[in-house]
C-alpha cells in the first residue's frame, strides 16, 4: 500500500488565484515530512473548477524541494498536448527528480476544455490511444515520431504509468497499454468492482504476470468532532456539485459525442433524481467522519478495489487554507498509520 497526496487547485469562492496556488504549494511542501510517499496534480484549464494547467511544471517545483516522494500526474490529458513536447517535459522531470516520475494519463471530458484548445472532443479516444502508445514506446526506445528524445529517457515508464478509467470500454484500452487504473469514485460500488475485474481479465489476456493494483483517489473529510467533519463533508458535496457542472454531466448531448456514450447513463440518473441528490451520492462514496470512521471506511474502499495505493486530497470545495493544512496533518497523524498497520506499509 502506498499513500500519496493529491492537489486539485480549486477556486470556487472567488479567492485570488495566487492564494489558492500558495495554499496548494504549502500542502505539497509538507507532504514528504508528513509521511506521504507521492505528490500528485491534476490537469484542468479555463475555470475555477481546477487551475492546475501544467501538472508537470508544478511537480518539477516539488521535485526541487523533496528527496523521496514520487511525482505523479492525475492525469495529463493527452489529446490536449503535442506528444513530442509532453514526452520531453516528462523526461526532463524524470531526470531532475532522479527517476521519481509516475505518469497518469487521461483523455479528458469537459467540452469547454476541448473547445479552448481547438481539439475535437469526438476524436479523444483515437488521440489518447495513439499518443499513449507513442509515449510509452518513446520511454522504451528514446525515439518518438522519427526524432530522438534528448536527454534520453532515464528509464522506461512501464510499471509507473496509470490512466483514469470511468467508462467501461476504457478497461481494455488500459490493459492493452499495460497501464494501471486510477479510480475516481463516481459509480455505485458494484460497477466500480466490475470495472476492476474487467480490467484484470483484459490485462491477463494481453500481458503476462499479475495486473498492477489500482490507485484510488479519496477526499479527506476527517475531524475528531463529528459536527466539524460533517462541515468538511459538505465541501466534498460542494466539490461534486462543481464536478457535475464542469463536466456537464446533466447534459445528454455529451452522450452523443463519439466515445462518450456511457455518460448518457449519468445524465439520465441526474434527470431522474436531481442534481443535488446525485452530488450527495457521489460524496457518500468518500470516507468521512471521525478518524476511526475514516479508517474503517478507507479500509473498506481498499478491500473493495484491491487498491495498491491511495491519493488523498485535503483541499477541495471552499475549505480555507488553514483548514486544508490541518486536514492534511490530521490524516497523516491519525489515519495513515492505522492504514499502514492493517493493509500494508509503504515500500
Amino acid at each position: 500500500m502506498r499513500i500519496g497526496h493529491g492537489h486539485f487547485f480549486q477556486n470556487l469562492d472567488g479567492r485570488p488565484d495566487g492564494e489558492v496556488w500558495q495554499a496548494e504549494m504549502a500542502l505539497a511542501d509538507r507532504a514528504e515530512s508528513l509521511g506521504f510517499d507521492s505528490v500528485w496534480a491534476v490537469e484542468h484549464h479555463f475555470a475555477g473548477y481546477s487551475m492546475s494547467t501544467d501538472p508537470l511544471q508544478f511537480l518539477t517545483w516539488v521535485a526541487g524541494r523533496t528527496h523521496r516522494v514520487q511525482l505523479g500526474t492525475m492525469v495529463s490529458v493527452l489529446p490536449w498536448h503535442d506528444p513530442i513536447r509532453l514526452a520531453e517535459h516528462a523526461c526532463v522531470l524524470d531526470h531532475l527528480s532522479g527517476g521519481r516520475l509516475i505518469l497518469g494519463m487521461g483523455r479528458g471530458l469537459a467540452r469547454q476544455e476541448f473547445d479552448g484548445f481547438g481539439v475535437e472532443m469526438g476524436r479523444s479516444r483515437q488521440l489518447f490511444d495513439q499518443y499513449a502508445a507513442e509515449l510509452l514506446d518513446a520511454f522504451e526506445t528514446g525515439r518518438i515520431r522519427g526524432v530522438d528524445l534528448r536527454p534520453a529517457p532515464l528509464a522506461p515508464l512501464r510499471g509507473r504509468v496509470f490512466a483514469s478509467s470511468i467508462s467501461p470500454e476504457s478497461a481494455e484500452v488500459l490493459a492493452r497499454l499495460g497501464a494501471g487504473i486510477m479510480i475516481f469514485l463516481q459509480k455505485p460500488w458494484e460497477q466500480t468492482v466490475g470495472d476492476v475485474e474487467r480490467y484484470r481479465e483484459h490485462y491477463r489476456r494481453y500481458r503476462e504476470g499479475d495486473p498492477p493494483k489500482p490507485m484510488v483517489v479519496i477526499f479527506n473529510a476527517c475531524h475528531e468532532d463529528r459536527d466539524t467533519a460533517a462541515e468538511y463533508f459538505e465541501q466534498v458535496v460542494n466539490y461534486y456539485r462543481s464536478t457535475i457542472d464542469h463536466y456537464g454531466f446533466a447534459d445528454e448531448a455529451t452522450a452523443r459525442v463519439p466515445g462518450y456514450e456511457y455518460y448518457g447513463n449519468i445524465a439520465r440518473t441526474i434527470a431522474k433524481h436531481g442534481h443535488e441528490q446525485f452530488a450527495h451520492f457521489l460524496a457518500e462514496l468518500q470516507p468521512w467522519g471521525t478518524p476511526d470512521e475514516v479508517i474503517e471506511q478507507t479500509r473498506e474502499i481498499v478491500r473493495r478495489t484491491d487498491a495498491g495505493g491511495l491519493i488523498v486530497v485535503s483541499a477541495f470545495g471552499n475549505l480555507t487554507p488553514a483548514v486544508a493544512l490541518a486536514n492534511q496533518e490530521r490524516f497523516a497523524r491519525t489515519v495513515m498509520p492505522a492504514l499502514y498497520e492493517t493493509v500494508g506499509s509503504s515500500t
